[in-house]
C-alpha cells in the first residue's frame, strides 16, 4: 500500500482478488440475461467518474457485442449528500431509442440519484434498461432502488477504492478500504 494512503485507511474490505472474481462472475451473469432475451446487442453506459474502473474491468468479461457511452451527473451540489436532482454534467453521445441499455454506476446509496436518472433515460425511449451496481449501500436508501446485476452489499461505511474517492483521491487503490472517519471529519 502507498506509504502517503495507509494512515487514511482503516482496513480492506474488498480484496482486488475478491473483486476480480465478482467481476467475472457478473459479466457473465449479464451475458446469459441479455442473450436470453434475446439482445443483439447493448449499450453500456457509465456513470463518470467512479464507475470507469468497474466498468473497463466489466466489459471485458461481457461476451456480446457493445458500444460504450458515458455520463457525468452530479447530485451534491455544495452539500455533502445527495439532494436527488440530477444535473447532467456531461450527457451521453450515442441515441438509445430502442435499443438495449445497460447503467453501471460505482455505488447505489440513497437512490435519489439513480431515481432521477431513470427517469432521464427511460424519456429516451430505449428497448430496456437496466442497473449495475458495484457496491449497494442498502442502509443509507431513502428510495427502493431494484438493482438488476449487483456486486456486493456493504454496510454504511465511507469506502475508497477501485473508482470510488474522497475529494477525487483513492479511485486507483485496486481493493476496496474503509476511510479513516479523521479524514473526511477534518
Amino acid at each position: 500500500m502507498n506509504q502517503n494512503l495507509e494512515k487514511d485507511i482503516i482496513g480492506v474490505i474488498l480484496s482486488e482478488e475478491e473483486i476480480q472474481t465478482k467481476v467475472s462472475a457478473l459479466g457473465k451473469q449479464i451475458t446469459d440475461y441479455y442473450l436470453s432475451i434475446p439482445a443483439k446487442e447493448i449499450v453500456v453506459i457509465g456513470i463518470l467518474r467512479g464507475a470507469v474502473v468497474f466498468l473497463s474491468d466489466l466489459i471485458r468479461h461481457i461476451d456480446m457485442p457493445l458500444s460504450i457511452d458515458f455520463m457525468a451527473i452530479s447530485s451534491y451540489g455544495n452539500e455533502a449528500s445527495s439532494s436527488g436532482t440530477v444535473r447532467i454534467l456531461k450527457d451521453i453521445s450515442e441515441l438509445i431509442e430502442g435499443k438495449h441499455v445497460l447503467v453501471v454506476e460505482d455505488i447505489i446509496d440513497t437512490g435519489l440519484t439513480w431515481n432521477c436518472l431513470k427517469d432521464i433515460l427511460w424519456a429516451r425511449n430505449p428497448k430496456s434498461l437496466n442497473l449495475c451496481a458495484f457496491l449497494n449501500k442498502p442502509s443509507r436508501r431513502m428510495i427502493p432502488v431494484d438493482i438488476d446485476f449487483c456486486g456486493y452489499e456493504i454496510p454504511d461505511d465511507f469506502v475508497v477504492g477501485y473508482g470510488l474517492d474522497y475529494n477525487g483521491y483513492y479511485r486507483h487503490l485496486p481493493y476496496v478500504a474503509i476511510l479513516n472517519p479523521e479524514v473526511y471529519q477534518k
